[in-house]
């Protein structure tokens, strides 16, 4: 197995300097999402075996992977790792890794467990599905519940994480890169829906491990920036990959608005939602 990881860096300073230091011993490369704050330049010098790329622009977290999995597979890789940049790596990973795809031979995607970095026995995610009937991503498996050993079984689920996911060569030729037209958000849900479509296996790694800090760069998950992206896109992909009659399809887009209301802190919040809503109804995607 020749595992390649790519981090995807945006303004994210000591963050990504800590995820590419986690990922030693692992051949990596790191995306440089337009940033400004001279983390590029900080890689470059605490890291001179891992391959910068430099974007000059923020292509959103899709655009930024794709990048870095297209030259991962040039490099000759057989699996690709996506690591966000507000994430570190446990040791063993890659032997994790290895070990589950050969294991799993039809797997196309190998999820990882991940935690909150804190508090770091906390888990954040173990295992997912995908319910977009409902107009929902899914609860997470063991999602803020300490690590008891439950979801120590190498196991098949619906989805991953795009905080710590390896995917493989064959997957991504048949089922394509990420959804680069949804810019943040979703992304990997989708990604996973397309390649179980295409025949391939979602299987959840328990021993490979990873610690993550979540929504660093977007400002938290009831950031005005997350709320858009997430209504939109859930709106989107429900649209695409679940088609409902028009009755029962807008009353699921009434169900989405409604639960990221319940998440608004202030008018900035309620302006995204509802420009989440009326973006999805009129396919507008991409960068807001």
């Amino acid at each position: 197995m020749r595992l390649v990881a790519v981090v995807l860096n945006w303004n994210g300073g000591e963050d990504t300097l800590a995820a590419l230091a986690s990922l030693e011993g692992i051949e990596t490369i790191c995306v440089d999402n337009g940033s400004s704050d001279g983390s590029d330049r900080a890689v470059e010098e605490r890291f001179p075996d891992v391959e910068l790329i430099r974007t000059g622009e923020n292509l959103g977290f899709a655009g930024g992977c794709n990048a870095g999995i297209e030259r991962a597979l040039s490099r000759g890789a057989d699996w690709v790792l996506l690591l966000n940049n507000d994430a570190v790596a446990g040791g063993g990973l890659a032997d994790a890794l290895a070990a589950a795809a050969a294991a799993r031979p039809d797997a196309g995607v190998l999820a990882c467990k991940v935690y909150f970095a804190e508090p770091p026995d906390v888990l954040m995610y173990a295992g997912g599905e995908v319910w977009l009937a409902l107009g929902y991503w899914g609860r997470q498996a063991g999602f803020g519940k300490r690590d008891d050993g439950s979801f120590d079984t190498l196991r098949d689920t619906g989805r991953a994480t795009g905080a710590a996911m390896a995917v493989s060569r064959a997957a991504i030729e048949r089922a394509g890169l990420l959804d680069d037209s949804l810019f943040l958000y979703g992304e990997d849900a989708e990604w996973c829906i397309r390649i179980a479509k295409a025949g391939f296996a979602i299987v959840f790694v328990p021993d490979a491990k990873a610690w993550h800090v979540g929504s660093a760069g977007t400002g938290g998950l009831k950031s005005p920036t997350s709320l858009y992206y997430d209504t939109r896109n859930l709106i989107d992909v429900a649209e695409r990959h679940r088609p409902l009659p028009r009755g029962a399809r807008a009353l699921r887009r009434a169900v989405v608005v409604g639960a990221h209301l319940l998440l608004v802190r202030n008018l900035a919040g309620l302006r995204a939602v509802l420009a989440g809503w009326r973006d999805a109804r009129r396919g507008r995607l991409g960068p807001r």
